[in-house]
């Protein structure tokens, strides 16, 4: 027991030791100096140098050469000793701006230093003692230019039964900047479209370019500098589809579609053009028909009507039928009309504090459908209704519109417009009830 208690104590005696000489060593760090941190110096080699802004080089003619220019620089920084050795290269950012440059040659340029870490600021925490040199040496260069033809390289298939057509480059030269002894050798430019395996429509991509010589080899420089950083190419790919031509009906009651007979002249069309076009298009509508208009022209079930429509294909696509112009004829299969005597009256949207009273006891209502519905339609299924909306403030008789409706059979159209007799009147006040004796 005695001796693990002394272990205990000798333990204890440890870490309270290097507590204390922790808590010296950073006093002598922040106050060892007058009262202020201790200061140290630490020297930073080979941080690399970033040029910008050579855009404006290339606009004014000119280009930086590697040779000759400086890459590195070295700098010997002062500051606390806590602060100063965290420091390290990849926390510091060195840069020459050549948009002051207006002459090639060898000149000397400014650096400019910034800390990519929030915990470093130059002045601050941190000052530069001595640097390898003040201003970078750059080489400039005049630039020299020459335009060559782009070509565009074929990479897979189109699927079958499609076509493609010719390749669509977004230029078809090229000028690329450059010492002489860089860009001379080039004799062409070239872009690899690769639209892949059974493509079905047309393939469009932004592509990287590479630079060959009259050898047909490859040249990879870094020193080739073209005006844009990508070409565009596209193959159109095409496909030759025979589409319907159709009308769209307008369905009313007693008019469908189901109970119609109307043959279209051509019945389709065989139209070529831009697979992704025409990749969900299997119809033409020649247009909108309402079967009511049918009704009005009094085609019955026994003979056709003709109607003729322009045939438009889809944009960008070529009839290789030739054919602009489709003929419909349309009937009825069974359409049968019929006289019908209507007797239950109402009305609808009376006005508040009024009073009707309609005076038409019959109305006679051509109603129109197949045979057999139109067979079993009687006075009983029929309701007229007087509408007045338009009679909130009047009083008298009127010749008012009246809708009629259907009971029992909802595929039954009425033919033709009705109207009814109404009288409006003010509400007779009620008398109140005499009082007894």
């Amino acid at each position: 027991m005695r001796n693990e208690k002394m272990n205990k104590r000798k333990a204890f005696y440890i870490l309270l030791a290097i507590l204390i000489s922790a808590a010296i060593w950073y006093f002598v760090d922040e106050f060892g100096n007058g009262g202020g941190p201790y200061l140290v110096e630490q020297k930073v080699t080979d941080i690399p140098i970033e040029y910008i802004s050579e855009d404006t080089l290339t606009d004014r003619g000119l280009m930086l050469l590697q040779d000759g220019t400086s890459q590195t620089i070295d700098l010997t920084f002062r500051g606390a000793r806590r602060v100063v050795t965290r420091l390290d290269r990849s926390k510091i950012r060195v840069t020459v701006d050549l948009s002051s440059v207006s002459r090639a040659g060898v000149q000397g340029i400014g650096t400019s230093l910034s800390f990519t870490d929030r915990k470093f600021s130059l002045n601050n925490n941190v000052t530069i003692m001595d640097r390898s040199f003040y201003n970078a040496t750059v080489n400039i260069s005049e630039l020299n230019s020459n335009t060559v033809d782009v070509r565009c390289e074929l990479v897979g298939n189109v699927a079958e039964s499609y076509s493609a057509g010719e390749i669509q480059l977004s230029q078809d030269t090229l000028e690329i900047r450059g010492l002489a002894k860089d860009i001379n050798p080039v004799s062409y430019a070239k872009v690899v479209l690769d639209i892949g395996k059974n493509a079905v429509e047309t393939v469009s991509k932004d592509l990287p370019i590479q630079f060959y010589d009259r050898y047909d080899n490859l040249i990879e420089n870094e020193n080739i500098y073209p005006t844009v950083d990508t070409i565009q190419a596209t193959l159109p790919v095409f496909v030759t589809k025979e589409l319907t031509l159709v009308v769209d009906f307008k369905e009313a009651p007693g008019a469908r579609k189901s109970n119609l007979d109307a043959p279209i002249t051509p019945a389709t069309i065989t139209v070529s053009g831009d697979a992704g076009k025409l990749k969900n298009v299997d119809t033409i509508v020649l247009g909108e028909f309402d079967l009511l208009d049918l009704l009005k022209e009094g085609v019955s079930s026994e003979s056709y009507a003709t109607y003729s429509y322009p045939i438009i294909i889809p944009e960008g696509c070529q009839n290789l039928s030739g054919v602009t112009r489709a003929t419909m004829q349309i009937k009825f299969n069974d359409l049968a009309t019929s006289e019908v005597t209507a007797t239950q009256m109402q009305y609808a949207a009376l006005p508040e504090g009024k009073e009707a009273q309609i005076l038409t006891e019959e109305l006679l209502v051509t109603v129109f459908g197949t045979a057999a519905n139109v067979a079993n339609i009687t006075t009983e299924n029929l309701i007229v209704t007087a509408d007045l909306t338009d009679y909130s403030a009047a009083s008298g008789t009127y010749t008012v519109p009246a809708t009629v409706s259907v009971k029992g059979n909802s595929d039954i159209g009425i033919l033709g417009k009705y109207q009814v007799q109404v009288t409006i009147r003010e509400s007779a006040a009620e008398e109140p009830p005499a009082e007894e004796p």
